[in-house]
């Protein structure tokens, strides 16, 4: 889903970037308001594996299309949502600047489709209603596929909306929206068994993460410490 700059318009990438870098600004504040240091490592590792992953492209059947695991839900899960914005936006940040993976002035549209989405739409709304303290690895499963499959759909159609905004697209905006939306669909399926996966992997080894990252953020860090 990395937006390349040939997308956008300058009025639309600028837009974004005060969009996102706004949200960045006040997902730190809010850390820096409830959010022990001893948390931040912990942000450091599945940062590093959500850019490893993001690395990893698949085929796409009968496409001719490939896409990559976003990550956003294993993040919003597992750090909270704002910890989890941040990280992504760190994410893109240094793909952007070092591995030329989406270009810069598309920067603020990139974190904006692969980190708003699942960190404040389809965790909160969607995942979180369907699992809750002591939920089964089949609650998790179907709430892991739900959010990323919506996630991903909604950042798909803001790609479609910027790119048409900026008036870079010969295609009509059905034909686009068409082409988008089943491919994402397709990615947001892995995504969502493979979210599921790494959930209750941390469920069965470490639940007391999970368990302090939806109810009680701040106790989180004693354990993380132990």
């Amino acid at each position: 889903m990395h937006m390349a700059d040939a997308l956008l318009s300058p009025a639309v990438g600028a837009t974004f970037w005060a969009g996102s870098f706004g949200t960045v600004a006040y997902c730190a504040k809010k850390l820096k308001e409830s959010m022990d240091e001893r948390m931040i490592p912990l942000m450091g590792v599945l940062g590093a594996f959500i850019f490893a992953a993001q690395m990893i492209n698949f085929t796409i059947p009968g496409t001719g299309s490939s896409g990559h695991l976003g990550g956003g839900m294993i993040l919003a899960v597992i750090l909270s949502p704002h910890a989890a914005f941040i990280v992504m936006a760190s994410v893109l940040t240094v793909q952007a600047f070092f591995f030329a993976d989406g270009g810069l002035l598309a920067l603020g549209c990139n974190i904006w489709n692969l980190g708003i989405y699942p960190c404040f739409i389809a965790y909160p709304l969607m995942y979180k209603p369907i699992v809750r303290s002591g939920s089964n690895p089949k609650r998790i499963v179907m709430a892991s596929v739900i959010g990323a499959v919506a996630g991903l759909q909604l950042g798909s159609f803001s790609v479609v909306m910027e790119t048409l905004l900026s008036g870079r697209s010969e295609l009509h905006f059905g034909t686009f929206f068409l082409f988008m939306q089943p491919v994402h669909l397709a990615i947001g399926l892995v995504e969502g068994f493979v979210t599921a996966g790494v959930i209750n992997f941390v469920r069965a080894v470490r639940p007391e993460i999970l368990e302090s990252s939806v109810f009680s953020m701040p106790s989180y860090c004693c354990y993380f410490d132990q």
